[in-house]
């Protein structure tokens, strides 16, 4: 495992977190307890020193003090007397403070201004450690000395010890229960980033068939189904990119190879009259113009698809436009007898659209219907629907089969593959409609119903001008 692994640095951030919040506690608790058994034995100290300073009225009197030293063998509480000068009257049992030894003299002021006094002792004999409060003896005003009750501390201490060995004994199992939880969460954590990592790299490679499961519906499951979907996305565009590289060279082979054998036939002489030569120079002369329309049109379809094609949008009248392309395709439909008419309601309101842009894909919709349809008649309509305004061109031409609908807008996509080069189209014309359309925020759909004709229909989104200032 590397060092430098999302296992390891997750895993060492959640047991320094661990520790910063474990420590703390630990540490709180040990204070708690040690607080809480000291105050007590104080409290009880506290009291006791105070109730047998009251008690005492002559610390000369040898019965007091041996009732006191009796006191302390039934209280399991240490008792010492001092006169005011610091000499020690009565011992309970301290070795290390006989009676007629001096007191701790600097102790003696603080009694005197009737102060209690706690200091902690430990017996230089038996080692014993003592909490003591020493609480002033006055009788009549008169400051006679002091009483020092003396609480064995070892246990508590003994007792705190056990406590902080338990939280530490506590605390290094919890340490430990979060490396192994920290190890068991990362690994369940990276296990399905590894997979998609080797997933990525399949991918970068070419193996576009790569999937990874999805085990789970938070982010790392989200981030499985878009990995997945990249997946299928690169699939399909590497399928397209076959196929479009394809149809190019299908598209251009042709003509190339009709301009190849004509240019030679005349290079050769390989004609019988002028007439045939003629003939041969017009061929020559559209199948240059069918590559220059295909080079054009693969330019714009590439702008497009780089954001890079410039529209000047402007408040327009789509009847305008329409006639417009009407009478701009008009020597073409004459050409194969077919009429175009418009009808619908000429007084529409206006659209924000690219005015030469939108003429494009009239006149587009136009010469492909004129293209298709053998006899009969074109029929453009207008009208305006639900704050749009709708376009449709419909022809009786040969019309499509229901299959080949949802293709209609592919690049190089033909129905009748066999009649491409008849018609003359580059295949490309109606796929730049389509985009020439949804950059405009407008929508085309296409109906059709064979041996009956076709009807394309648009809509674009009418002007607001309540929405102006």
């Amino acid at each position: 495992m590397k060092w430098n692994s999302i296992v390891i640095k997750l895993g060492v951030v959640f047991i320094l977190l661990f520790i910063v919040v474990i420590f703390p506690l630990g540490f709180s608790i040990n204070k708690i307890f040690s607080g809480f058994f000291y105050n007590e034995v104080e409290s009880q100290v506290d009291k006791l020193s105070t109730r047998y300073s009251r008690t005492i009225t002559d610390i000369k009197d040898e019965k007091i003090l041996n009732m006191f030293e009796m006191l302390a063998d039934l209280t399991d509480h240490e008792i010492i007397i001092v006169d005011k000068n610091g000499e020690i009257v009565a011992n309970s049992g301290l070795p290390s403070l006989p009676k007629g030894s001096k007191a701790n003299i600097e102790l003696l002021p603080s009694l005197k201004e009737k102060e209690s006094v706690k200091i902690e002792i430990q017996d230089v004999t038996t080692k014993n450690r003592y909490l003591s409060i020493g609480k002033p003896i006055i009788s009549n005003k008169e400051f006679l000395g002091g009483i020092f009750v003396l609480a064995p501390i070892d246990g508590i201490y003994l007792s705190l010890d056990r406590v902080r060995d338990m939280l530490i004994l506590a605390g290094m199992g919890s340490i430990f229960l979060a490396i192994g939880f920290a190890f068991f969460f990362t690994r369940k954590l990276t296990t399905p980033l590894l997979e998609m990592e080797k997933a990525t790299r399949d991918i970068a490679h070419g193996d576009l068939k790569t999937r990874v499961s999805v085990e789970s519906k938070d982010e790392i499951g989200s981030l499985a189904k878009a990995i997945n979907y990249l997946a299928v996305e690169l699939d399909k565009y590497q399928t397209n990119r076959r196929q479009f590289f394809a149809n190019i060279s299908h598209e251009l082979r042709t003509p190339l190879t009709y301009l190849g054998g004509y240019i030679k036939a005349i290079q050769q002489g390989l004609y019988q009259s002028d007439k045939e030569r003629d003939q041969y120079l017009f061929i020559i002369e559209n199948e240059t113009e069918r590559m220059t329309q295909l080079v054009n049109d693969l330019f714009e379809l590439s702008k497009m698809e780089e954001g890079k094609l410039e529209f000047h949008f402007e408040d327009i009248d789509l009847c305008e436009v329409v006639q417009s392309s009407i009478e701009k395709t008009k020597l073409k439909s004459k050409e194969k007898g077919i009429e175009i008419f418009l009808k619908g309601d000429t007084n529409l309101p206006l659209a924000n659209l690219d005015g030469l842009r939108t003429e494009q894909i009239v006149i587009n919709l136009l010469e492909n219907a004129i293209r298709y349809t053998e006899k009969g008649a074109i029929t453009v309509r207008l009208w305006s629907e639900r704050q749009k305004i709708k376009l449709s061109i419909e022809d009786t031409g040969l019309g499509i089969p229901e299959e080949d609908l949802p293709y209609l807008f592919e690049r190089f996509y033909r129905v009748e593959k066999s009649r491409s080069r008849e018609t003359g189209g580059t295949g490309l014309g109606l796929s730049i409609v389509k985009s020439l359309v949804v950059l405009q925020q407008g929508e085309i759909q296409v109906k059709s119903e064979v041996g009956k004709g076709t009807s394309f229909i648009l809509s674009f989104p009418v002007v607001d001008y309540s929405q102006e200032d």
